[in-house]
């Protein structure tokens, strides 16, 4: 799925999200990387039709997000836990996430079959535990796992390895890069080295806007490491 951003405005306060042109291929994954408040997460809400744009278009395919609905069909997505719906297990939430897929429970149970090496907190398909009493790491594989559930063409995660142990983490990673060659990734995170070794482009955001956007080599992460360490001197001092 090709993502398109057009014009795009988003305004909070003193802050203001402005990309003027963008596009993320089909097939591509793609990083977006910056310090807390640069705007990442306004960008996911954007992209997912979640927040209304001041201005511009996100477009998937060539559709408005914010103009039509047969996109959500094609895009698993998980921000955080307020896409979780705490009082059901685990399984109860695939089998209702699955269920807005028109997925039957007999193909939701298949499917969840490949992510018992990635939930491990009980067996899959014999969760008891609500979804509020699990630690921050389980809570997070369920809201991935839901999003992985309906193999879109599109998959949108904000941090997505935050909390999850060096496991899972890598087992985040294999699943990601053996993805489907037109199924696209948008993977917002803190995680440089994770985030240098998955993506195919990655884009840096800096006060809501891209400052640098280029697709990865052997020395990205090297690259990525400098840029934020020189940010950190200069804003430290100033006449650097």
């Amino acid at each position: 799925m090709t993502i398109t951003a057009r014009s795009l405005h988003k305004s909070y306060d003193a802050f203001d999200l402005s990309i003027s042109d963008l596009t993320v291929r089909s097939g591509t994954v793609f990083g977006l990387v910056g310090n807390n408040g640069a705007g990442k997460t306004t960008f996911l809400r954007l992209l997912l039709d979640l927040i209304e744009a001041d201005d511009g278009s996100v477009a998937l395919n060539g559709a408005s997000v914010s103009e039509t609905v047969a996109w959500k069909k094609d895009t698993g997505s998980f921000l955080g836990e307020r896409f979780l719906i705490d009082f059901l297990t685990p399984d109860e939430y695939w089998h209702f996430v699955g269920s807005t897929y028109d997925l039957s429970d007999e193909e939701i149970d298949r499917r969840l079959e490949a992510y018992s090496d990635f939930y491990t907190d009980e067996p899959v398909g014999e969760t008891t535990k609500y979804i509020r009493d699990l630690s921050q790491g389980n809570r997070n594989k369920a809201g991935i796992v839901a999003a992985l559930l309906p193999d879109p063409d599109l998959l949108v995660f904000d941090e997505p390895f935050a909390s999850l142990d060096p496991r899972s983490q890598i087992w985040l990673k294999d699943h990601l890069s053996a993805r489907p060659s037109d199924a696209t990734v948008v993977v917002s995170s803190h995680d440089l080295d994770h985030v240098a070794a998955l993506c195919d482009r990655i884009a840096i955001l800096e006060e809501g806007s891209i400052v640098r956007d280029a697709p990865t080599d052997p020395d990205t992460l090297d690259d990525l490491e400098a840029y934020f360490r020189n940010k950190v001197r200069t804003e430290g001092n100033p006449s650097i």
